[in-house]
């Protein structure tokens, strides 16, 4: 089977036009030459670094004089050189194969994707994916995977998700490639998990962490639960260092106090157990510390591990301790904090420190954050939002004027707020004026009945007051 169109696109490419146009051409002379018993018949160096190396020239040399080359012999070479991960020189085999007539296999398409995804070049996936529908071999699952793979790490949900449907069987490894490649679509990774559930499948170490994580973003306490009591099911007690940051950070974003409470103890059972904590492990325990309060706990956390484990101290987690100082109104340690910080502080910072000053209505030290964040992104929205915020709550209703007529004439308009609710364990998200959900109008009901009892109440006490 010949694939011109894909053939051309290859040898085209930036990085290996000249090179690989001219080994083409040596090696038709070559071919010729050897017709004729000539001995010059040896190609022609030529200085570009496709030619320079020696095991690609001979794997070249392979696909044109072995008349016998079969599909088994010609994926061994191109695996040899994405295992190097020579992942260019094993996509242009692969187009030599194609030119050479010799129809790939599974393993073949599940070699050369991996390396399509290695190089995160779009195109060359596409390609490879139209190649493999052609010869009927998209509906294996061994291939359908390596696509899953290559779409998710590429973030093309759509294309991904249209491959998860055309393989036939899929197994645990494609529903987990999916689910992990739902970056930003939590509730379809929440969804996915529970019909690989229902499908029979046993999840693995690499399923429950992205599962989890997803809950975790939608705040699905009820489903989050029921994961980790999957995990250990399948997994047992010893869950490995991936789950583990994923519940620390489940129950310390989305549970009660209690439960922010497991997140620690969770994180002291892993210690006692041999596990290192890891960076994500530190930025969960950080984060269930500081929306429990737990400020001078959290406070030791963090100072420990800069004794005991510096290389996993990263900004964000800096930017946490400056929020759980904030929140906690220590603005004085907070300021401190981002002075003594080993690196200039980026717009993060100022704005858990504004965060905290809306809380506390500290505005003085607010309209320095918001200043701050502003020189670094004079578009910023949420800064006006919550310095506007912070003079409400202080009284200063001019200043909350004047920042609003700011905002109008510079044309910035407030990002519609979000919300969600879990019911029998399924997450409904609603945004600003939504009138996309499929109960709609049974909602406004409700809400109507509940604004008209309201105002009645409000009614009634009035008339009380005013009697008494």
């Amino acid at each position: 089977m010949k694939l011109i169109s894909f053939f051309q696109l290859l040898v085209h490419r930036k990085t290996h036009s000249s090179a690989c146009s001219l080994l083409v051409q040596s090696q038709k002379g070559n071919h010729s030459a050897l017709k004729q018993g000539s001995s010059a018949a040896q190609p022609q160096p030529v200085s570009t670094p496709c030619s320079q190396s020696n095991p690609f020239l001979d794997a070249c040399k392979l696909f044109d004089e072995l008349s016998d080359l079969g599909v088994v012999s010609a994926t061994a070479i191109i695996g040899q050189f994405a295992r190097r991960n020579r992942n260019e020189e094993a996509v242009y085999l692969f187009s030599r194969m194609l030119v050479a007539d010799i129809r790939p296999n599974e393993f073949t398409f599940g070699t050369v994707v991996h390396s399509s995804t290695e190089l995160g070049h779009i195109h060359i996936g596409k390609q490879l994916h139209a190649c493999a529908t052609k010869i009927g071999l998209h509906r294996n699952v061994f291939v359908g995977t390596a696509l899953l793979d290559f779409y998710g790490k590429l973030s093309s949900i759509e294309n991904a998700q249209r491959a998860f449907e055309d393989t036939n069987n899929p197994n645990v490894v494609s529903y987990t490639t999916l689910i992990c490649g739902q970056t930003g679509h939590n509730e379809e990774a929440v969804n996915l998990f529970i019909e690989m559930l229902k499908a029979g499948l046993i999840p693995n170490h690499s399923s429950f962490p992205c599962a989890i994580t997803a809950t975790a973003n939608i705040a699905a306490l009820g489903l989050g639960r029921g994961f980790h009591a999957c995990a250990v099911k399948f997994l047992g007690n010893k869950l490995d260092v991936f789950v583990g940051n994923s519940l620390i950070s489940f129950y310390a974003k989305c549970g009660s106090m209690e439960d922010r409470q497991e997140a620690i103890s969770f994180f002291q059972r892993m210690q006692r157990s041999g596990c290192e904590p890891n960076s994500v492990t530190l930025l969960g325990l950080l984060w269930a510390c500081n929306h429990s309060g737990l400020v001078d706990q959290g406070y030791s956390y963090f100072h420990r591990a800069k004794l005991e484990h510096p290389s996993i101290l990263k900004p964000e987690h800096y930017a946490c301790m400056v929020d759980l100082l904030s929140r906690s109104g220590r603005f004085t340690q907070a300021e401190e904090f981002i002075k003594d910080l080993p690196f200039d502080p980026g717009i993060g910072f100022w704005k858990a420190l504004l965060n905290g000053c809306q809380i506390h209505s500290n505005v003085d030290l607010g309209e320095l954050a918001a200043k701050k964040i502003l020189g670094l992104d004079p578009e910023d929205v949420s800064s006006y939002v919550m310095l506007s915020n912070a003079h409400s709550a202080a009284g200063r209703w001019q200043r909350v004027s004047v920042i609003r007529r700011e905002m109008k004439e510079k044309g910035m308009k407030r990002v519609p707020g979000c919300s969600w609710i879990e019911i029998r364990n399924k997450v409904h998200v609603f945004v600003t004026g939504d009138r996309n959900h499929p109960h709609k109008d049974q909602i406004y009901m409700v809400l109507s009945s509940c604004i008209e009892s309201l105002k009645e109440n409000e009614l009634s006490n009035y008339y009380v007051f005013a009697e008494s």
